[in-house]
Formats: structure tokens, C-alpha cells, sequence
């Protein structure tokens, strides 16, 4: 049987790192991106450059893929679902229209009985201040954002006038975890009950980008057990199909709680290339094109960077040491706070 041609919307490096893993598997890959200077280009079989809601560019990528997933979640909805009324998409859009919004994604987490931060929808500045008691909190957009972007810190009432809001984009206000530590949990779910689940990653975030992950995360068993479950059970109730991230918090009195999730592979996932046998790259593809499930192994301890702006500058002019795999996203401009590549570290 001919493997499926795998189409990729948007071509940012973790489209680059999918179709490194389905290149591995034999699998030809077909880029879809807004941008044309997109780095997956130079990792992919194929190329189609054009905006998401360009009928002819659509009608040109579905033609030469079999099946469609992504690698972020702010694609519109509207795209993906007339998308898979041609081509499946996985993880399937219905997927991706909750998590794009934030008030829609806290509910749902709610609703399976798994704890988050207390939260509450903001439309207009009186919301805010009738909600002292979830004060301090981080203003949120309830949809776009990422890497601090689109984000508020409300430490009082009085700081209301000193930021710029724009209350027509819609809010959430999320109380301030007095944080401990930061962990995630991939997933790759290939069907009903079937799932291949890495270690939780502790991770550290600087000016809020991902600045490293480590595994192991030195957390509880009590932690460990139950972010497994919690992530479980969230990929269960989606019926998703492809790796899910599951973004923690633990608080100071050790307790857990859900802060995000991210329906795509996540940079804290890039260690997985080297310290497993299978990467969460590669569990993606397998799962969206219908491959093996093969058992997961851990084949040691790793730490990894995010090498961000001009630090990249310097990665590229020096050697490494043979436990040290250096991944350049090859982004054509460097621009500050930019993620232009990563070093993992395989640990004793």
C-alpha cells in the first residue's frame, strides 16, 4: 500500500521538524504557508505559498496532499473545516475551534473535573473591577496570542489605567498561581484508548518564552501520575488524533493545575528527537497518516535550549560536543525574541 502524501499548514520550524520526521518514515510532505520565506520549505518535499483563505491556493495544495494537519492553532476555522470537507484534517478542526479560544478552553477543561486557575470572562473595564478577588491576574486575549503575546499583568486595580486594552477583542482574567514550577505533558493519541505518553518536561520561561526543558522534571510521583491522567483524559474527550501538549502549573502547596493546551506538536516536545526512540515529531506523523504505534523508550535524560535573536550567531560558528544536537531553523531574518533554533543535551 502507497503511503499518504502529508500536507502541512504553516511552515515555522515545527513544520520543519514534521517533515524531517515524515521524510525519516518515507512519507513526501507538502508545505501550506502565509509566508514566503517560510524555513519548512527547505525541509519539504513541496511548496505552496498563499494566504489561508485563498481559494485557489487551497484548491492548489489539497491537490497534491492526502491528508492535512498543522503546526499551530490560529488557523481559522472556517479554513480547516471546508478543508476537511475535501481532505481529512487531524487533529480534526472541531479541535482546534475550542482551543483557539481561551474562555471556550477553560470551560472545557472545567467540565472534565480537572482543576485550572480561576478565571472569569472580561467584555468591557467594569468587569475588571468588580473581580478584585482575582487580583493579581494575567489579562489574557481570548484568542491569538502566543509567547507572552496579547497578555496583561494586573497586579491591582490601580494598574487598570496604565495599560492600553482594546476591550473589543474580548477578555479572560486568570488569577496568578503563586508558581512553584512549570511542567507539560506530550501525548500522542492514535485512537480510542490508544496513546504513547512521554515524561513529564519540567520547563523554565524568561520575559514568558520558553527558555529551557529538562527531563526528568523533579516533581512528586502524586504530580507525575496525575499530569499523565489529566492528559489523558483531555485527549480522550477531544478524540484527538496526532501529539497534544498539556501545559502545568504546581503551586507552592503542590498542587496541580491545568494552564494550557496546545493541539499540536510544542517546543517543549524537541528534546523527544533525542531522548526517545521516537520523537513527538514522528508519533505525529504516525498517528495523522495511519502508521505503527511503536512502544516508547526513553534513551536518556536530556536538557533543552531555545536559542533566541542573535544567540544564534554564535551556536552557528562553534562546535559541539558529541551529546550536544544543535537544530537551526534557518529563518532568512533575526529578530529579537525570535525562537531561530535549539540545542539539546543528552544528561547522565
Amino acid at each position: 500500500m502507497s503511503k499518504p502524501i502529508l500536507g502541512i499548514i504553516g511552515g515555522g520550524q515545527l513544520g520543519s521538524m514534521l517533515a524531517v520526521a515524515a521524510n525519516k518514515l518515507e512519507i513526501k510532505t507538502v508545505i501550506f504557508c502565509d509566508d514566503i520565506n517560510a524555513p519548512a520549505q527547505n525541509f519539504s518535499n513541496d511548496f505552496v505559498h498563499g494566504e489561508y483563505n485563498d481559494q485557489n491556493k487551497i484548491k492548489e495544495f489539497l491537490n497534491k496532499v492526502d491528508v492535512v494537519t498543522y503546526e499551530f492553532e490560529n488557523i481559522p476555522y472556517e479554513t480547516l473545516n471546508e478543508i476537511n470537507k475535501i481532505k481529512p484534517v487531524l487533529p480534526k478542526p472541531s479541535v482546534n475551534r475550542i482551543i483557539q479560544h481561551r474562555l471556550a478552553e477553560k470551560d472545557f477543561i472545567n467540565n472534565l473535573n480537572i482543576r485550572t486557575t480561576r478565571y472569569v470572562s472580561i467584555e468591557k473595564k467594569s468587569n475588571l473591577e468588580s473581580v478584585e478577588d482575582l487580583l493579581p491576574g494575567i489579562l489574557k486575549t481570548t484568542t491569538l496570542g502566543y509567547d507572552g503575546k496579547g497578555q496583561h499583568l494586573i497586579s491591582s486595580l490601580e494598574n487598570l489605567d496604565s495599560i492600553n486594552v482594546d476591550y473589543s477583542k474580548g477578555y479572560i482574567l486568570e488569577k496568578l498561581v503563586k508558581l512553584k514550577k512549570e511542567i507539560s505533558i506530550i501525548i500522542t493519541r492514535f485512537n480510542d484508548q490508544k496513546y504513547e505518553i512521554y515524561e513529564p518536561i519540567e520547563n523554565v520561561h524568561e520575559d514568558q518564552i520558553l527558555k529551557n526543558s529538562k527531563i526528568p522534571a523533579e516533581i512528586s510521583d502524586k504530580i507525575l501520575e496525575q499530569s499523565k491522567l489529566w492528559a489523558t483524559q483531555i485527549s480522550e474527550e477531544l478524540k484527538y488524533v496526532g501529539t497534544l501538549c498539556v501545559e502545568f502549573f504546581i503551586d507552592r502547596n503542590d498542587n496541580l493545575y491545568v494552564n494550557e493546551i496546545a493541539p499540536r506538536v510544542h517546543n517543549s516536545g524537541h528534546l523527544t528527537i533525542n531522548a526517545y526512540n521516537v520523537s513527538q515529531f514522528e508519533n505525529h506523523v504516525r498517528a495523522v497518516c495511519k502508521l505503527e504505534q511503536i512502544p516508547l523508550k526513553k534513551i536518556s535524560n536530556a536538557m533543552m535550549t531555545n536559542i533566541i535573536g542573535d544567540q544564534i550567531t554564535n551556536y552557528r560558528n562553534k562546535e559541539h560536543n558529541e551529546n550536544e544536537f544543535f537544530f537551526d531553523y534557518l529563518k532568512k531574518e533575526i529578530k529579537q525574541k525570535r525562537k531561530m533554533g535549539h540545542l539539546t543535551t543528552l544528561l547522565k
